[in-house]
């Protein structure tokens, strides 16, 4: 089904380099997979994915279960035959959208606060678009406004039918304001949950259990404690971290030390690009993030000597490439100059030549961590 073998560890780190083997093919590990919310890449085709080395990427169950459906879906042969991607393929469960979509759009927060704040989500507190029951969760479609009912088996029915190699168990993304005593209780149930989703997974599709804890360091060594003795075939770490990169990677540690060694591990949602090298020496193996392809969509381009803005007016007279030193499509083509053009007059062409040339940016500092690794430097 999908598994792990480890080819290399490293001496001077918890970084591991691997093969995460899929029913759709291998793919090389520490990787950062690619975002395709709806069943894609935004602002790509499949075969410019590819060419910017990504190799894994993943879907959303809640968006996809909107529309168009799952049942379109799996009628047109899965996510595979409907997206026209031949790789390997996870799906969410629809836990992250039980934070972004409730406390989240409540008080205007991400998954990471990066200070105390004096909002607080206490043990009672329900978000005002959603409510979390220990059957499941109640949303508002923002699309029509109508109720839709997630509970861990409807998310293990509607994986299935998408057909991901990967599915995710059933959680709740605890949300930064919470304090412990809600905390403790939404862990619990995701527990709970993680128990239902594994009776009701598909015995072909691989199931990842997901860790919670929020940024308590004994609740997220209790809660690895707990998923890792369930009978997952990888394991997800959800949730937030603290309010400082040092806190998420003393909070990596805690987790990985309680994690079957030969199972894959899953970072949900973290890949900032001075964030890679950090996730893969606490033992990571995969990753996703939307910084890459949502940053590229408004004009930020990650490049060697930094960020650039390339919708700031200085760009239109700079005939360099985005990276003089990168190798993809965008910086062999382009100038900053065209690339500032598209992106001031709002084409659509400016946003897709940048997220070609993010994607190709991270998945090349992938490649460097890998072969670092494989190297002993790190």
């Amino acid at each position: 089904m999908v598994s792990l073998k480890i080819l290399k560890r490293s001496k001077k780190s918890r970084a591991r380099l691997g093969i995460l083997k899929t029913p759709h093919g291998e793919v090389e590990t520490p990787t950062l997979v690619g975002v395709a919310t709806q069943a894609t890449v935004k602002a790509l085709t499949v075969d410019q994915v590819k060419a910017t080395g990504t190799g894994l990427l993943i879907c959303n169950t809640f968006h996809l279960h909107l529309k168009p459906g799952e049942q379109v879906v799996k009628k047109a042969g899965g996510l595979h035959k409907f997206m026209g991607w031949k790789g390997p393929l996870m799906t969410d469960s629809g836990g992250y959208q039980v934070f972004s979509l409730g406390f989240g759009r409540d008080f205007g927060v991400g998954k990471i606060a990066h200070a105390p704040s004096k909002h607080k989500v206490g043990l009672k507190q329900q978000p005002k678009l959603l409510k979390i029951t220990e059957e499941g969760v109640a949303f508002t479609s923002y699309l029509d406004g109508s109720r839709i009912f997630l509970t861990p088996e409807k998310s293990m029915q509607i994986q299935a039918a998408l057909g991901a190699d990967i599915a995710f168990a059933f959680d709740e993304c605890t949300p930064p304001l919470a304090d412990r005593a809600y905390t403790v209780q939404s862990m619990e149930r995701t527990h709970r949950w993680a128990e239902r989703c594994l009776k009701a997974r598909d015995p072909k599709q691989a199931v990842f259990g997901i860790v919670q804890g929020s940024k308590f360091k004994d609740l997220r060594t209790l809660s690895a404690r707990i998923i890792a003795a369930m009978p997952f075939d990888g394991f997800g770490i959800g949730g937030e971290f603290g309010y400082s990169k040092s806190d998420m990677s003393a909070m990596l540690r805690v987790v990985v030390k309680e994690l079957p060694d030969n199972k894959p591990r899953h970072l949900l949602g973290v890949g900032h690009p001075e964030d890679l090298a950090r996730v893969v020496k606490e033992g990571v193996d995969t990753f996703d993030c939307t910084v890459p392809t949502q940053y590229a969509r408004h004009g930020t381009a990650f490049t060697s000597s930094g960020r650039i803005e390339i919708t700031k007016s200085r760009y239109l007279a700079d005939k360099k490439p985005l990276d003089p030193k990168c190798e993809c499509s965008t910086c062999a083509t382009y100038s900053r100059a065209y690339l500032c053009h598209l992106m001031r007059s709002k084409e659509n062409t400016g946003g897709t030549l940048v997220t070609i040339h993010n994607l190709y940016y991270f998945q090349a500092l992938m490649a460097k961590i890998r072969s670092d690794i494989k190297k002993g430097r790190m």
